[in-house]
């Protein structure tokens, strides 16, 4: 394989694991806001967030992969953060927003996104969007001598 067709499967794979990153983080950030709301446990954010953080090492391994999925994220963080009202109107266009988010989301089936709050919007609005796109974007920029330092 060529140096080019590793970089674009790379960046495939990137795009590709967006839609995950983006709708586990969410999920967690809801089962977070809902434990705090509860004060309870909230283990159904650490489940969440325990996979976003594997799916985020393997993305890591291969820069190309890391730079597909984090520039989209940190640039759906930075209209969270900038222009909220845009922000809520493109997240409301995804897909599975009308049903409140994917399916694992709930276990009853029952939508866990109120109509005015489609899905991104809470952890858009917290900084988790940004925070896992910068780490994504700055593992791939990272010198190779650093990153197979890492790997040793």
């Amino acid at each position: 394989m060529t140096r080019e067709t590793r970089l674009v499967v790379g960046a495939a794979a990137g795009v590709a694991a967006l839609v995950p990153v983006y709708y586990l983080t969410e999920a967690a950030a809801r089962a977070l806001r809902t434990g705090n709301a509860t004060f309870g446990p909230s283990p159904a954010a650490l489940a969440y967030l325990t996979a976003v953080a594997v799916i985020v090492t393997l993305l890591t391994a291969w820069p190309a992969a890391a730079l597909g999925c984090g520039i989209p994220l940190a640039a759906a963080g930075g209209v969270f953060a900038l222009d909220l009202p845009a922000a809520l109107g493109v997240a409301g266009s995804l897909p599975w927003a009308g049903d409140g988010g994917l399916p694992w989301s709930r276990p009853d089936g029952a939508p866990w996104a109120e109509l005015a709050e489609p899905p991104g919007t809470m952890a858009g609005m917290t900084g988790l969007y940004t925070l896992i796109g910068a780490l994504l974007v700055l593992s791939a920029l990272l010198p190779s001598r650093v990153r197979s330092a890492l790997r040793d």
